[in-house]
């Protein structure tokens, strides 16, 4: 087959099983869904390994493949086809995607087991990987924008899964706002594009963009920067960013999903796609570079001070993502795509560790309520250890490679690039801390009751189950948790899907270790053939200090992590001491900026305020009183004229006839 064909049968595959489980979960036994989903995704990532193979066949020059079913819309200029590209960028992409979501499938299956809403959770959970599929695939911007658009209807269904809950409703719906903006962005700056280049094609685009923009016209910037809305909102950039935390309120490997392989990761895919562009205004690659840093640091500061376990890691997803972002606008296509890939694997691997201690917990999530489970998981803690190490970019794990490569590139850049450089540094010296943090935290101390009963050989079950954000008791109904819960040391789909991410998370780095292999690189490297920054970076001397600096600085976090809240030895550095001296710190960094509150009251209030005027004022008297209540008036009072004359009497029916004839023949004796 083809490598296009594979492409389809990427897409195919999912929706397959989406639509299965949709129409079929009643003649489904047991958790049978589940295995449906799981092994659609799983397929796609067959199919994916298909299309790797066949693209690699290829010449270098040939490598960037379209297939089209039909033509969506010929007309007026506009020609939309409903193609794919395969290549590989998007091939790295689908691998990613559908691979780590395959882990992210199995491990769903013991961990909502007991949930009512089994089916309809991996219905949706197929619907999202293949809106991501659709995405990375697509051919031109029609698709893309469609791709987009499902993926964040797909996060709102999922983040409000739990749909009986205040909050998590809430989230969803808090969520599917902000993307939303990011779709007017990113449909708007199509228009820019569109406007000069007269096409929707990828590859066609491209091709004329050099002959139809100049170096950071007006036009081309606007559009650049409208697509780079887009992507702050769909990756959760600053100031777009405070739908994230609050996606904690989905089960938690919808987290897994949503943070690891798939939505989070479309804004770098994004940039990194329409790099061309991006080139071509230099303006839009620095407003990218600046955001990214910018979002690493403040993300990285919040994670200090976050007490739920969930939080604390989407507040590094954040943070992560930044580096992303910050990589692909400066140029660093390969460095940033390779940390994508990395990053997939440990943060996938933190999220379900986390949620195997959350099962151990009862469905608590508060770092203030746990303690001393390292005795009573040690899978789940070697794990979380694993996947922090990763994070923290410490030797040999695969974050270390990945991570650092983006900062070597930034730094080569030279000028006011040296602050993105050391920004990026700062946070990850703020990875390590609050990564171990939460760690430690969890792990060590004095066991909770809940480890004390895990330790006996039972695992703990409330009696009534609370929301553990609000405090407020819950049933087990539909729409809410199911009663019992999952922990990896019992729940073999659970163990084996976090035994391959560890593995990655340890093993991937070794695919690109920076100036000595270059897999990735080469790779990619057709994807960005007319690159002007597409290289190899070869400053070894920038690349030693850079890899021991972010060695030192992940182990001196870490260190720093174990002093404050392991060791305990009092003194300055005391948890209390340190939030009572750096109270007003402690106040932004707990409040998040403050982030919320100026959205708030900036955007939000405002907004609501002018939506009750208009309503009270223009709605009612305007629309209500003149446009609907007049018109009413008029019909009214035609029908009763109407009503009056039809007096069911023979002579006044002749006599209106008459009249009316008359009146005709002396309209026309006036013309004559």
């Amino acid at each position: 087959m083809s490598a296009t064909t594979y492409g389809w049968l990427v897409l195919l595959f999912p929706l397959l099983g989406m639509l299965t489980i949709a129409f079929g979960y009643k003649a489904f036994p047991g958790r049978t869904a589940g295995w449906i989903g799981t092994g659609a995704i799983f397929l796609a990532f067959l199919a994916a390994l298909g299309a790797l193979l066949e693209i690699q066949s290829l010449s270098p020059a040939h490598r960037q493949v379209t297939s089209s079913l039909w033509n969506y819309a010929n007309t007026v200029g506009v020609n939309a086809q409903l193609s794919i590209l395969v290549d590989p960028l998007s091939v790295f992409m689908i691998l990613i995607v559908s691979g780590v979501s395959t882990l992210i499938h199995l491990y769903s299956i013991s961990y909502m087991d007991k949930d009512k809403g089994f089916n309809r959770y991996f219905a949706y959970l197929n619907f999202f990987v293949f809106s991501m599929l659709l995405l990375v695939l697509a051919g031109n911007f029609l698709l893309l924008i469609v791709g987009w658009a499902f993926v964040g209807a797909a996060s709102y269904l999922l983040i409000s899964f739990w749909y009986r809950r205040t909050t998590a409703t809430k989230a969803g719906i808090k969520a599917f706002v902000i993307n939303v903006v990011g779709d007017v962005g990113l449909v708007l700056g199509t228009y820019f594009i569109f406007k000069h280049t007269h096409t929707l094609d990828f590859l066609q685009t491209f091709h004329v963009a050099g002959q139809v923009f100049t170096h950071n016209e007006a036009d081309l910037v606007a559009g650049c920067i409208l697509l780079l809305v887009g992507a702050f909102a769909k990756s959760a950039q600053i100031p777009l960013h405070t739908w994230l935390p609050d996606a904690m309120e989905g089960p938690t490997p919808v987290s897994a999903l949503i943070h690891a392989a798939t939505m989070v990761t479309a804004g770098v895919y994004l940039i990194a796609r329409m790099h061309v562009l991006f080139e071509l205004a230099p303006i839009a690659q620095d407003v990218g570079a600046v955001v990214g840093a910018v979002t690493l640091f403040v993300a990285g500061t919040i994670g200090l001070v976050q007490t739920d376990i969930k939080r604390v890691i989407a507040y590094s997803t954040m943070s992560q993502i930044g580096y992303m972002i910050m990589g692909v606008s400066v140029g660093a296509y390969a460095a940033g795509l390779f940390h994508l890939m990395t990053h997939a694997f440990f943060k996938a691997l933190l999220f379900m560790a986390a949620g195997s201690i959350i099962g151990a917990m009862g469905g608590e999530q508060s770092l203030n309520r746990m303690g001393g489970f390292r005795k009573a998981m040690p899978f789940t803690f070697g794990c979380f250890i694993i996947g922090g190490l990763a994070l923290s970019g410490i030797p040999p794990f695969s974050g270390f490679f990945s991570k650092d490569e983006i900062l070597l590139v930034t730094g080569e850049l030279g000028g006011w690039h040296w602050a993105l450089y050391v920004m990026g540094y700062i946070g990850a010296f703020l990875t390590a801390v609050y990564t171990f943090r939460m760690i430690f935290r969890a792990f060590y101390g004095d066991p909770v009751p809940e480890a004390q009963e895990l330790e006996a050989g039972h695992l703990h079950h409330p009696e009534h189950p609370t929301n553990p954000a609000t405090g407020e008791i819950e049933d087990t109904d539909v729409g809410f948790p199911g009663p019992t819960h999952a922990i990896a040391e019992r729940a073999l789909p659970m163990k084996v899907a976090m035994c391959i991410l560890a593995v990655g998370s340890v093993g991937l780095g070794l695919l690109q270790i920076p100036n000595v292999d270059f897999v990735i690189d080469d790779f990619l490297r057709p994807s960005f053939a007319g690159s002007a920054v597409y290289e190899t970076h070869t400053k070894d001397g920038l690349l030693a200090f850079g890899l021991l600096l972010g060695t030192v600085l992940g182990l001196a976090g870490i260190a720093l992590a174990w002093r404050v809240w392991v060791a305990r030895v009092g003194g300055r550095l005391s948890p209390a001491k340190l939030q009572a001296r750096w109270h007003a710190v402690y106040e932004l960094l707990a409040h998040k900026w403050w982030f919320d509150e100026l959205i708030d009251g900036l955007i939000v209030r405002p907004m609501a305020t002018a939506g009750r005027f208009a309503a009270g004022t223009f709605e009612r008297a305007v629309v209500e009183g003149g446009l609907i209540d007049g018109t009413v008036s008029v019909v009214r009072a035609g029908s009763a004229a109407v009503r009056a004359v039809q007096s069911g009497l023979v002579r006044y029916y002749a006599a209106a006839l008459v009249l009316g004839v008359a009146a005709i023949g002396f309209y026309f004796l006036l013309q004559s």
